[in-house]
């Protein structure tokens, strides 16, 4: 769970001017990119790009893990089916009614969108304090903040509600992952022991008013004997874990392996009538990039620690381009995924990212293009961007997690239009309280006593449509567990070819809103014959070599290569630049350049403390001629985010409309104010790297290069 000050975030403090909540300013709202009249691409050979093999990306992957298609659930805010069960209040816009028993009714429902897995947000007895406020209340029913964590709290529901939960989802194919919260709790936790009498510390730093951050090695017992209870008592299949990295991450591999140790020690009966253990599945909720995942999540490939954490970088790519982040960044090119995607070579070898477009801390994916004004409910354009967005992950190797009813489009009426106030929580208008909204479930009513939902035509078609996506995905290994070969992407069209055995799929998203025809040489996607498409079974044959497709506005594709055959990728090429930007010796000159201060590349990578810190070893050096110039040694291959900032971010540059890094090439280099607006690089191994940039001030037709260093 997202809170304000608590952790550290992707976006954290890339301008010291964008230190603040939703709560409490407007976003800046990028224009669109200037238009593009070619309505044509032609791709002759498939971009050379070397791919991270993370476990998912292996077409030897047969992992139920990666086929993980989840669907989330915020107890409080969902659907309301025991009247003796209600919190009556909490932070967004929904009844606050939400109990175990509307998730049991929900679950024909959830199987029938093609998912196979529920996640709950926490469920465990939050002990109210004596006197504690409404806020306290409101901190209660998210359950983040729990006091007993061997009870269901009976705003929830019951021990027996759970049991019958945890069974009928089992019975329907569906795993269930409870919230572990492992690093932190109410205050008065330490009060209520364990069923063997351990109980919590006292003394670990104070969380969010009511609760206190938990101590290791010293609550690490403790919460090994809470994540092992749940699967014995319940047969549930895992955790999803929040703010993972207040959790040392020496102490996640014992964690991790006390769950699977629980997992194989008992069974239950599936939808085929097999005998089978919980799926010991964990995830991880650490809000940042792929360096401090890594760090405080997955640990190295010599010392494993978690084995899956959610792909918060990948996330941020897949609203910028298809609608907006929070901040107001939209528009990105369809390379923009392909830099994200390729950030993975900071994760070691046995990460499985899993894929979300939002979540409980999130606004409405709806809102974000409302407040971007990239489209409303009534307008068909809203609900093409959803449907382009589900096709990416449908198309991602690895777990994926929808959060209810992203499925029908929802999102909180005239949030864009709202300014919050002082009790923005309450009125859900709170950039992380908006997604809190009461469940809508096609033929159940939302609260007890309420009509039923009748959903309209564009929510109906759009669930149509994610059903539709998932199904196709759950029979296609190469979608969920393929490696991944980049084939082309550029300003609107991004295209992937994903294999896994004898399963190979072609994947073609237009990230535009204008109509535009792909022609595809059968080489570039490795294919001697017909292609047939997973979405209608129509069949496209090659022309002269030369599969046409068109792809309208926003429109995806998925096709089968019926005759796969080796890729044809472009020859890579060293490219000698001979500027004085990808020189590695240039000596410093007196003054600051036309800059007037000091400049550092800021990011995250290891000890770039998420854009907080300015080491001297990314400090550049001014060499006259308008260039800044540093050199930097790479120890390992690796992969960050970054600007070019001084120290009060009074300046800031990124590669233009933060395209990706291309080294040993000189780029376009513009100003880059605010959150959202870092670029991404992949260094490919260890060496000495000069980064440099030159001010072409006033005409502002800046420059940048990094590159590594051959003198």
């Amino acid at each position: 769970m997202n809170r304000t000050g608590i952790m550290k975030t992707l976006l954290l403090a890339l301008s010291l001017s964008a230190l603040t909540t939703g709560c409490q300013t407007a976003p800046t709202i990028i224009p669109d990119a200037p238009p593009d009249n070619a309505s044509e691409v032609t791709v002759l050979t498939a971009a050379n790009n070397t791919e991270t093999r993370l476990t998912c990306n292996r077409d030897d992957q047969e992992s139920a893990a990666c086929n993980l298609r989840i669907y989330q659930v915020m107890v409080e805010a969902f659907i309301d089916a025991d009247p003796n069960a209600d919190f009556n209040t909490g932070y967004g816009t929904s009844h606050h009614r939400g109990d175990i028993a509307g998730i049991t009714a929900s679950l024909d429902y959830i199987q029938s969108l093609g998912f196979n897995a529920i996640w709950l947000t926490p469920v465990f007895h939050s002990v109210p304090l004596d006197s504690q406020d409404e806020w306290a209340d409101r901190l209660d029913a998210t359950g983040y903040f729990a006091s007993n964590f061997f009870a269901i709290d009976p705003r929830f529901g019951t021990l027996e509600q759970a049991r019958e939960l945890v069974n009928e989802a089992h019975k329907r194919g569906l795993y269930v992952f409870f919230d572990g919260v492992f690093g932190h709790f109410k205050e008065n936790a330490a009060v209520y022991p364990s069923p063997s009498g351990k109980t919590l510390s006292k003394t670990g730093q104070p969380q969010a008013g009511t609760g206190r951050e938990a101590r290791y090695p010293e609550d690490l017992a403790f919460f090994k004997e809470v994540a092992t209870y749940w699967i014995k008592e319940l047969k549930i299949d895992g955790w999803r874990l929040d703010q993972a990295y207040q959790v040392p991450v020496r102490y996640w591999s014992e964690l991790r392996k006390a769950v699977q140790e629980a997992s194989t020690s008992v069974t239950y009966t599936n939808r085929d009538g097999q005998a089978v253990n919980p799926l010991g599945y964990m995830v991880a909720e650490i809000w940042n990039s792929p360096g401090y995942i890594s760090e405080t999540g997955y640990g190295s490939n010599e010392t494993p620690a978690l084995l899956s954490a959610f792909d918060f970088p990948v996330r941020s790519a897949l609203v910028q381009t298809f609608g907006s982040d929070k901040e107001g960044n939209h528009s990105r090119p369809a390379s923009h995924l392909n830099s994200a995607l390729k950030l993975s070579t900071a994760y070691p070898d046995h990460a499985m990212p899993n894929l979300m477009l939002g979540n409980h801390d999130f606004p409405r994916f709806g809102n974000l293009l409302q407040r971007a004004r990239l489209g409303t409910p009534d307008n068909p354009e809203y609900w093409a961007r959803h449907k382009a967005a589900f096709s990416f992950m449908a198309a991602y190797s690895g777990p994926v997690t929808l959060y209810y009813n992203e499925e029908i489009g929802a999102s909180v009426p005239g949030f864009a239009d709202k300014l919050p106030s002082h009790s923005c929580a309450v009125q859900g208008l709170c950039d992380d309280h908006a997604g809190r909204t009461s469940g809508r479930i096609e033929g159940l009513p939302s609260t007890v006593g309420a009509a039923v939902v009748v959903l309209n035509e564009d929510e109906r078609n759009l669930k149509a449509y994610v059903s539709q996506l998932m199904s196709m995905r759950s029979r296609h290994p190469a979608l969920y567990s393929g490696s991944r070969t980049p084939v082309f992407s550029d300003e609107r069209v991004y295209i992937d070819r994903k294999d896994h055995g004898k399963d190979h799929v072609l994947y073609l998203v237009n990230s535009s809103k204008k109509p535009v025809t792909v022609n595809l040489h059968t080489a570039a996607i490795g294919s001697r014959g017909s292609l047939t498409s997973l979405l209608d079974d129509t069949r496209l044959n090659p022309d002269n070599g030369l599969y046409r497709i068109k792809l309208n506005g926003l429109e995806s594709q998925f096709f089968a290569i019926n005759q796969p055959s080796d890729i044809i990728t472009v020859q890579q090429q060293e490219t000698v630049v001979s500027d004085a930007l990808a020189s590695c010796n240039l000596p410093d000159v007196e003054g600051q350049g036309p800059l007037g201060k000091e400049m550092w590349i800021r990011g995250t990578y290891q000890t770039g403390d998420g854009f907080m810190a300015t080491p001297d070893t990314h400090k550049f050096g001014y060499k006259g001629n308008n260039l800044y110039q540093v050199v930097v040694n790479e120890s390992a291959k690796t992969a960050f985010t970054f600007k070019f900032a001084s120290k009060n971010w009074s300046a800031e540059y990124a590669v233009s409309r933060s395209a990706a890094v291309k080294p040993g090439s000189i780029q376009a280099m513009s100003t880059a104010a605010g959150p959202g607006t870092e670029s991404g690089i992949v260094i490919p191994s260890p060496g000495r790297y000069v980064y440099s940039f030159r001010i072409n001030a006033p005409a502002g037709n800046h420059e940048m290069y990094i590159g590594q260093c051959r003198d």
